[in-house]
């Protein structure tokens, strides 16, 4: 049976990281105080459904610290806690290349300007990238680990319109090939029980596969306070999937990535603190545990069914 080392049947991204740099590598989460165009107006207010006030940032840093003390206090808190070496600077709030080119140069630079620091990762979203903004990510590539992680959700635009997305899956197709144009890794993030079908879902991995991305961060969609995600939930009219089906359809879901796909993130959203529901994805090392379980049941793994899958397109 094919395993991916840790007896894990799928390609953790946590790996590949210790098996370049020859050490355990952590990310250090950075807000530098950016917005993002479906927030502040410039293409609809409010943001997406899910979006709370932290723009998807899960660490307790505040952007009222310069990014360079941000990189300390990370380097100095996750030295204590697990003895860490080598670190990566990972922008994560908000839409992280939605500034001028020059001033996200003075931002990145800040970042790396640290011998610990051995790669960078910049999320954002695939209408904020323009070919002179990727050639200057494009730029740190031989000096430092790049990635590019792109927030698409779903390939359904009927979906990504529901979530009040403000861009569609053309959009993130024409970034997607001017990043690999440029030679930079690109990480994909989905969101898994957005009301689609199962069916729906497995497009969704089927075509990540044929465009062979890098990496895949899974999400479940979850209800966090102050965002209308919370307001549909508390006036019940949504629901969310069960653990089990969540289990289930990322095992579902990984099974068509291609085997050298990197996995980021496959449970945990947001801070416990303002998890409204459902409430199970709080204990995220159950949900990672039952996955690998399910992957045992199963006798299965990472691209299992990815043969299939590259046949059929």
């Amino acid at each position: 049976m094919c395993t991916y080392g840790d007896n894990k049947r799928y390609n953790q991204f946590s790996r590949l990281l210790k098996e370049k740099f020859g050490a355990k590598v952590y990310k250090i989460t950075l807000d530098a105080g950016f917005s993002c165009p479906n927030r502040d107006g410039t293409i609809s207010q409010g943001g997406c459904i899910f979006c709370d006030d932290g723009g998807s940032f899960s660490q307790a840093h505040s952007n009222l610290l310069s990014i360079e003390q941000q990189i300390e206090e990370g380097i100095k808190t996750l030295s204590t806690r697990f003895k860490a070496e080598k670190f990566m600077s990972y922008f994560q709030a908000f839409s992280n290349t939605y500034k001028p080119v020059n001033e996200l140069e003075k931002i990145y630079n800040s970042a790396l300007n640290n011998d610990k620091i051995v790669g960078i990762s910049i999320g954002t979203r695939p209408d904020c990238v323009d070919d002179e903004k990727l050639s200057l990510i494009a730029g740190y590539k031989d000096d430092y680990y790049t990635w590019i992680e792109y927030g698409l959700q779903s390939i359904h635009d009927k979906t990504l319109k529901k979530i009040n997305r403000g861009h569609d899956f053309d959009c993130f197709l024409k970034a997607y090939e001017k990043t690999k144009e440029k030679g930079i890794n690109v990480c994909v993030h989905v969101i898994l029980g957005l009301w689609e079908t199962h069916d729906e879902m497995m497009q969704t991995a089927q075509k990540l596969a044929e465009l062979k991305v890098d990496g895949v961060k899974i999400h479940m969609l979850c209800a966090l306070e102050n965002t209308k995600l919370a307001d549909l939930y508390n006036n019940g009219k949504i629901a969310f999937m069960s653990e089990e089906d969540y289990v289930n359809t990322v095992c579902d879901f990984l099974e068509y990535l291609p085997p050298q796909t990197s996995i980021h993130r496959l449970a945990g959203n947001g801070l416990k603190k303002n998890l409204i529901a459902p409430r199970w994805l709080g204990k995220k090392l159950d949900c990672l545990n039952k996955i690998d379980r399910e992957f045992i049941k199963r006798n299965s793994h990472q691209g299992s069914k990815y043969s299939f899958t590259s046949l059929q397109n």
